[in-house]
């Protein structure tokens, strides 16, 4: 992103901020997600406290899909051919950037969007997310608000009756995954008013109900499992899928022990299954058909999520620079799946010989076990990640001020400790992210000490 000089769109006073124009896939695989979670494009004002998003002109362009957008703030007053200008040099650079092999006629052909929200919704469009989707979403966001403003609980109740058929597994999750981003983001307050609310619902919705139920189902098998331990063989597993009590417990042992559950497993249960009559004989085929079928969609799963674990790898080893700022704004997809696949890319690179491509993924895994570790510090942490986010001292020093309350002596003892283990760390670290740790050091010590002495 380019700094540039412009005029506050509130008081009109000269402020520098980074603008980002182009969005290209091709050259910036994480341009996406930062469109989509609108970390671009946004000023603070030191004069007037202004903090938005600012007007310019995009271009948005994924390769993969053969997609190319364009987008000109109708508040911007352009004339079409100044539009048409500017719009044309953004595309140029898209198609300069491709090889001629490449160049298809969709680039010939872009699509404009009349406003911001339509841009953004052409682009989860084309990833399978359509309009109506994320309505439904919005819905559900808006009724947890709704909801968790409810202190009564028989006001909470008739309201639940109400809207029950709107209080789904889809409302649930969006629950839980509010939560999680809430206590991810130190936001104590709200993921404890999350949690209660979800406390308060379970009970007296039907799909609440269903969850609690599964929830105890879940937790037998779990029990099971854990009292069986290291001496869970096959022929244990297997009595104890044909006594469980519910097609829930057969689901929940699949999911839980789906490793012994291979060929050797169903032969067994193919055996009991001849040796069957009648009624036995009908109930053994039924539940070997279930359990294949579930193991089948487990499988599946679990190798999109390899794939596109592999796919992220790749992704990365493209990133030519701020390998560190890339790796925290997807911190979301760094999980088992992504260090199982950068860990056999490394071993694959090391059997050939790829010096250049081990190199690059020691040095992915450096940068993630870095920002994991940061990660981990709790909320000093979250808010240590936000200040690696940001580039610039001006950045840093807003951030800073967003959170003063949470620029206390024990947060300067957090980044201390984060960065005495990158030092104390016998791997050799990322040297940018120790100077970018460094530097936030400081910069917090003196913020501290400056907003003691103003007290």
């Amino acid at each position: 992103m380019a700094k540039t000089q412009m005029n506050c769109p509130q008081c009109r006073q000269p402020i520098t901020a980074e603008v980002q124009q182009v969005f290209d896939l091709n050259q910036d695989p994480a341009a996406k997600n930062r469109l989509l979670s609108g970390q671009v494009n946004v000023a603070q004002c030191p004069s007037c406290g202004f903090n938005g998003a600012l007007s310019t002109p995009l271009v948005y362009h994924d390769p993969s899909k053969e997609l190319l957008l364009t987008f000109v703030p109708p508040e911007m007053g352009m004339p079409r051919d100044e539009q048409e200008r500017i719009l044309g040099g953004l595309i140029k650079k898209v198609v300069d950037a491709l090889p001629a092999e490449q160049r298809k006629g969709y680039l010939f052909k872009p699509q404009s969007s009349l406003t911001f929200q339509g841009l953004i919704e052409r682009i989860l469009e084309e990833d399978g997310i359509s309009k109506e989707m994320i309505e439904g979403q919005q819905r559900r966001v808006n009724l947890i608000q709704r909801l968790a403003a409810i202190t009564d609980e028989e006001a909470l109740a008739i309201v639940v009756k109400e809207e029950e058929k709107n209080i789904d597994e889809e409302f649930f999750g969006m629950l839980s995954q509010l939560y999680q981003m809430a206590a991810a983001q130190g936001d104590e307050r709200g993921a404890n008013a999350l949690a209660g609310l979800q406390k308060r619902l379970l009970p007296i919705t039907k799909v609440g109900q269903e969850l609690q139920a599964r929830s105890k189902e879940v937790e037998t098998v779990m029990q099971k499992l854990r009292d069986a331990g290291r001496d869970l063989t096959r022929e244990k597993l297997l009595e104890m899928v044909l006594a469980a009590d519910s097609d829930l417990q057969v689901e929940a042992f699949v999911q839980m022990a789906r490793p012994l559950m291979d060929y050797q497993f169903f032969l067994l249960l193919t055996e009991k299954l001849d040796a069957a009559a009648g009624d036995e004989k009908t109930r053994l085929t039924e539940l070997r058909a279930s359990m294949q079928e579930i193991i089948a969609g487990i499988d599946a799963q679990v190798n999109q999520r390899v794939e596109m674990a592999r796919k992220n790898v790749d992704i990365l080893v493209g990133i030519k620079e701020n390998l560190p700022e890339v790796v925290v704004q997807n911190i979301q997809a760094i999980d088992d799946y992504f260090l199982q696949a950068l860990a056999l890319e490394m071993e694959e690179a090391d059997k050939k010989k790829d010096n250049e491509r081990l190199a690059k993924l020691k040095e992915i895994m450096e940068v993630v076990q870095d920002v994991l570790q940061a990660a981990s510090l709790g909320p000093d942490g979250v808010l240590l990640e936000a200040l690696l986010e940001v580039e610039t001292p001006e950045e840093r020093k807003a951030v800073m001020e967003e959170n003063a309350d949470k620029i206390t002596p024990e947060f300067i003892e957090s980044v201390t400790g984060f960065m005495m283990q990158l030092e104390n760390n016998k791997e050799e670290q990322s040297k940018e992210l120790k100077d970018r740790v460094r530097t936030i050091y400081r910069e917090a010590l003196r913020f501290s000490m400056k907003s003691q002495m103003e007290k």
